[in-house]
């Protein structure tokens, strides 16, 4: 049987769940806004009487975003997505064999290596910039899809929760592995990452996100429009020459989308992601 809450408790699970609406309402606002405005006219954004949502929604708003051969729409959809699947899938395997590696093999100076890793964690990325940017200039990465992704692929942040992760995994699938004649390389790729779904599904959906936020970088990489991600795309709708805010926001409901169906199915593993990084020295 459950226990009956007295008044003082249930006052204060009361207080929790009102704090948590008020919570939810503003950081839905942001959300409301641009589907409000992505419906209207500049002219009815612009005007000095609110509207909560216009009587009569104007969809031919998306319909004029993608016929726009200005805007880049589809380009910036396609390259942002491409980036970020390739950067998840090649962060994600980069990381786990680097965590994998720090973790469980023995080797002389990994101690200090692993520090080196999160001493960079430390160093803000208006340090590298300058240098990470003239490197790609120098090996051709300038206006390039791989010239924006390439940095994004090494992740301290996710080698050290990788290598927490595999500090708790149990040896004994390793000595039954190695009972079976598998070296290192075979019980992480038979046994190991196989096991490592849900730190993989957590970060990934972290990596994801990341990357199709990212504007700085692919706005100095990227000059060329065949080379623009959907953040470069947003801001060619607001500039000192032209102020199209219809599109604008009709275009920021498009791009945010994806990520909101992200976050949806995966929510269960970004909460779990919480908890990998405990664990033993």
């Amino acid at each position: 049987m459950m226990r009956a809450h007295s008044p003082a408790e249930k006052a204060l699970l009361a207080l929790r769940y009102l704090a948590l609406s008020v919570l939810a309402v503003i950081f839905l606002i942001p959300f409301y806004l641009i589907l409000r405005n992505s419906l209207m006219t500049d002219a009815q954004i612009n005007a000095a009487q609110w509207q909560w949502f216009p009587l009569h929604p104007h969809w031919s708003n998306f319909r004029q975003l993608f016929a726009d051969n200005t805007a880049f729409v589809w380009t910036g959809l396609r390259n942002s997505a491409l980036i970020a699947a390739v950067t998840l899938v090649l962060q994600m395997l980069i990381s786990s064999m680097a965590g994998y590696a720090l973790a469980r093999i023995p080797a002389r100076g990994s101690r200090t290596v692993f520090q080196v890793i999160l001493l960079t964690l430390m160093i803000p990325g208006a340090v590298t910039f300058v240098p990470t940017f003239a490197l790609m200039a120098y090996i051709g990465g300038v206006n390039t899809l791989w010239g924006i992704l390439a940095p994004g692929l090494f992740s301290a942040f996710s080698i050290f929760l990788f290598r927490q992760f595999y500090l708790n995994f149990p040896t004994e699938i390793e000595e039954a592995g190695m009972l079976d004649g598998l070296g290192y390389g075979g019980i992480y790729w038979r046994l190991v990452l196989p096991n490592s779904r849900s730190v993989m599904m957590s970060l990934g959906v972290l990596a994801f996100v990341g990357t199709w936020n990212t504007f700085l970088w692919p706005l100095v990489v990227g000059q060329n429009p065949s080379s623009w991600t959907i953040q470069i795309v947003l801001s060619t709708f607001l500039t000192a020459q032209t102020v199209n805010l219809h599109e604008l926001f009709a275009a920021a409901l498009v791009a945010v989308l994806p990520l909101v169906v992200v976050f949806l199915v995966m929510q269960k593993y970004i909460v779990e992601g919480i908890t990998f990084s405990g664990g033993k020295e």
